[in-house]
């Protein structure tokens, strides 16, 4: 089976870290969000995938220079220009020759649930398009969808305002697709999924929404980024954090060869070759391979990619590094602060809610 898999925006939500690398390449918990998306994917089936590139697609090939992750094999459809979520579904699926049912998701969505059951019921509806829906407590900030009792989609009502929802669940990014819905999308401009092409075909009864608990959380954000690490690292989403990764103290993982000589508590994850010295304190966080806590420093909540120097009395709070960032002595970077690759943070220096570069 063959899936599209959109990753072509520029992440923009995540910036700094995003102007050197697409948001679906960073690292979560050491493996890139893309490749976690994929193995989900594997694991219903997918052995295809294209790629339906826009931004930095030099980086895809670069990352997967011989076609293949997470056990599927790959090509990449590169947008000439941004064409909307329906528009680089049609653009990358006639580019990777479609022409059976197949799967459309969202690269920056991580969730696990059950694309097989998802199938199952779009084939028993004999559906055109079928829709994994979650619920959350605040649909206003999303394309909240009503069904019947069958699960046939009624309406589409795309980000309505605060109390005025049909009903508490959302599209949740994961389709299952027949070749026909390419037919209704138009070509040569930008194309809303969400907004022209499921509400056209939900009025002729079309689509269908399946209902699910299961995990779903879109990594877009800084906060979410955060989470995305938390709910692996703390046993919310369970199983191994990383793989390859191995328990050595309640809610501990490393990876590799790190070296543990201060405090890491729960739930943390030290990668490969990443040195934690004595004095220093890390808990709930990940530190990336090759990084360096130094005496007397902490870090708390979170996420430093791989390199990272965090110097003698510096603390970073709840907040994210970029690669071979360096924080210097006594700094405190905090509150959701999102720190570039390569950035050098001066000695002495507060932040809080900053973006490094602006």
């Amino acid at each position: 089976m063959k899936a599209v898999v959109l990753v072509g925006g520029e992440g923009t939500r995540l910036r700094p870290l995003t102007y050197t690398t697409p948001k679906q390449l960073l690292p979560m918990v050491e493996v890139p969000l893309l490749e976690r998306v994929l193995h989900h994917l594997a694991g219903a089936g997918v052995d295809e995938a294209i790629l339906s590139l826009g931004y930095r697609p030099d980086a895809f090939v670069a990352a997967y220079p011989d076609g293949q992750a997470a056990g599927i094999s790959l090509s990449y459809a590169v947008e000439p220009e941004p064409l909307d979520t329906a528009g680089a579904i049609r653009f990358a699926a006639l580019y990777g020759k479609v022409d059976d049912t197949f799967v459309a998701v969202n690269g920056d969505v991580l969730t696990d649930v059950d694309v097989t059951s998802l199938l199952a019921c779009h084939r028993r509806h004999d559906a055109m398009a079928t829709l994994h829906l979650t619920a959350v407590d605040d649909p206003s900030r999303f394309g909240v969808v009503s069904t019947d009792a069958r699960g046939r989609v009624l309406e589409f009502v795309e980000k309505p305002a605060p109390g005025q929802a049909p009903s508490n669940l959302i599209n949740a990014g994961t389709y299952i697709l027949e070749p026909a819905v390419l037919d209704r999308i138009p070509g040569g401009r930008p194309v809303s999924i969400e907004r022209e092409v499921f509400p056209a075909l939900a009025a002729e009864g079309h689509v269908y929404g399946v209902a699910s608990q299961a995990y779903w959380l879109d990594a877009g954000t800084p906060e979410a980024y955060l989470r995305a690490h938390a709910d692996l690292l703390d046993g919310t989403r369970g199983g191994v954090p990383a793989p390859g990764a191995r328990p050595v103290a309640d809610g501990v993982w490393v990876l590799g060869t790190p070296t543990l000589d201060g405090d890491v508590r729960r739930y943390s994850l030290i990668g490969d070759g990443a040195v934690i010295a004595p004095g220093a304190i890390v808990s709930s966080s990940v530190v990336g391979a090759g990084s360096v806590i130094e005496n007397g420093a902490v870090v708390e909540g979170s996420v430093l990619l791989p390199g990272v120097h965090v110097h003698a009395g510096a603390s970073v709070l709840g907040s994210i590094l970029g690669r071979n960032a360096v924080v210097a002595e006594d700094c405190v970077v905090a509150a959701l602060t999102v720190v570039g690759d390569g950035e050098v943070l001066g000695r002495g220096l507060h932040l809080s809610e900053a973006r490094v570069p602006v």
